[in-house]
């Protein structure tokens, strides 16, 4: 689907320059002499190198469709994550390295949404919170005010977060798999 350059929003997958770059940030700019233009910075969804190009509405760019896809995260097989689609059952295969630091949330189980361009994953987003238990916290020091003292503790999958002093060992605590931080005790 063409698009002129001055519709070119966030989020907005584009081919140009022969590579799939998503739109992160824009700026639609209108100089006292000639033209406006769109200032969009684009990182490439392959790579992830970025580039700051200028669109003028004259310009047409080709808008790409990412199909989205539910897969189930079945199991880790050395540096490779094993994922199935939910509705036709077929394996997909990732590394590790794919997936990056994210990679230590994901539980049996798990529903992900993998984004695929042209059959070929390009990207897999987590849900925002998942419940883990806590294998080891400090202890509390004596003296120190509960209102904005984090002490660091160790999730059961071995990622280190902060948490406030009243989290103790064994407890389940819900964490942001984008920030990485604690949130609230789980119910």
């Amino acid at each position: 689907m063409k698009i002129n350059g001055n519709e070119i929003r966030p989020g907005n997958v584009i081919e140009h320059n022969g590579g799939l770059w998503v739109a992160v940030k824009t700026n639609a700019v209108k100089p006292g002499k000639g033209g406006a233009y769109n200032q969009v910075e684009l990182k490439n969804l392959i790579d992830g190198t970025k580039l700051n190009e200028r669109f003028r509405a004259a310009e047409t760019v080709e808008r790409v469709r990412l199909e989205q896809k539910d897969f189930t995260y079945l199991y880790q097989q050395d540096e490779s994550l094993v994922f199935m689609d939910a509705e036709t059952y077929e394996q997909l295969e990732l590394q590790k390295d794919f997936v990056g630091d994210r990679s230590s949330f994901l539980q049996d189980g798990m529903t992900v949404t993998v984004e695929l361009y042209q059959e070929k994953p390009i990207g897999v987003s987590l849900p925002d919170q998942v419940t883990l238990t806590i294998a080891e916290a400090d202890p509390v020091v004596k003296g120190q005010t509960a209102a904005s003292s984090y002490k660091p503790a160790m999730l059961e999958n071995g990622v280190r977060v902060m948490v406030p002093p009243f989290i103790e060992s064994g407890e389940r605590i819900v964490v942001d798999t984008n920030e990485i931080t604690y949130i609230r005790r789980a119910d």
